[in-house]
């Protein structure tokens, strides 16, 4: 049950990813197979449920890709029970304050550090009761990233980044962007400048900063800050794009233009 993305974050190695919105198992294992280091499985602007998720958690299972969960909501019975299936890594979207960020912990953490259900015994993370000592290795390997996504979240975000137990702090362009007054436009010169000013500030803080750009020259630009995950786009919009080009070529028109500088 070792977390070896919770463990490469402590090297400081990035840790390049994609996301996943089509919700779908056989995609899924299709991108398992290019070899990201960790497949962020999107229950949050996705049709995803408990049960998509759990099917996507085995279809990467043979993979080096890690699959790290992102809710719907931090919801602490909802938490539980995609722990239960197996998901070691957490991405808990809109976390605007420090209490919010602590209440996530005690979600993901058993008694005494928290509040999380106790029944590994009957569930597929400790392998229906494989693994004897689950309950007593969860709370250390349990990964748990936030996102910080408008005015709020980045007024508190020192105050964030200090609560013990939160591995990571991931900036949501895309509502960030729309918080800021610049709906739709993320990569509007002041958003940019926040979005830059909070990773800075993130790893200063000693944890991971995290965020996603399907701009290669950016996410290469975030790297060399020093950001420790990255995710480089979303399988959705690689299939849009790829089946609209091929028909492009084949009609012998123009490919069809891809938005430049956009983060999501």
């Amino acid at each position: 049950m070792h977390n070896t993305f919770k463990a490469a974050l402590k090297t400081g190695k990035p840790q390049i990813g994609l996301w996943l919105s089509l919700a779908n198992p056989y995609t899924t294992e299709i991108c398992a197979t290019a070899d990201f280091d960790w497949l962020l499985i999107d229950g949050e602007h996705s049709p995803n449920d408990v049960r998509s998720i759990l099917a996507q958690l085995q279809a990467v299972a043979p993979y080096r890709s890690h699959p790290i969960v992102r809710p719907v909501i931090g919801d602490n019975a909802l938490i539980k029970q995609v722990l239960d299936i197996g998901a070691q890594s957490l991405l808990v979207p809109m976390i605007d304050t420090a209490a919010q960020a602590q209440e996530m912990v005690r979600a993901t953490r058993y008694p005494p550090q928290g509040v999380r259900g106790v029944g590994a015994a009957a569930a597929r993370a400790s392998a229906w009761g494989m693994q004897t000592d689950y309950v007593q290795k969860a709370n250390d390997e349990i990964c748990l990233l936030v996102q910080a996504e408008t005015k709020t979240a980045i007024g508190n975000l020192d105050a964030i980044c200090n609560v013990e137990g939160v591995d990571g702090v991931f900036i949501g362009p895309a509502d960030l962007s729309a918080s800021l007054g610049h709906l739709g436009n993320a990569g509007h010169p002041d958003v940019r400048k926040v979005i830059d000013d909070a990773l800075g500030r993130i790893i200063r803080s000693g944890k991971a900063a995290g965020i996603l750009t399907a701009d290669l020259a950016e996410a290469k630009r975030y790297v060399d800050m020093g950001c420790h995950f990255v995710a480089v786009g979303i399988e959705a919009r690689v299939l849009a794009t790829s089946v609209r080009t091929l028909r492009a070529q084949f009609n012998g028109d123009a490919a069809p233009a891809t938005p430049k500088g956009v983060v999501y």
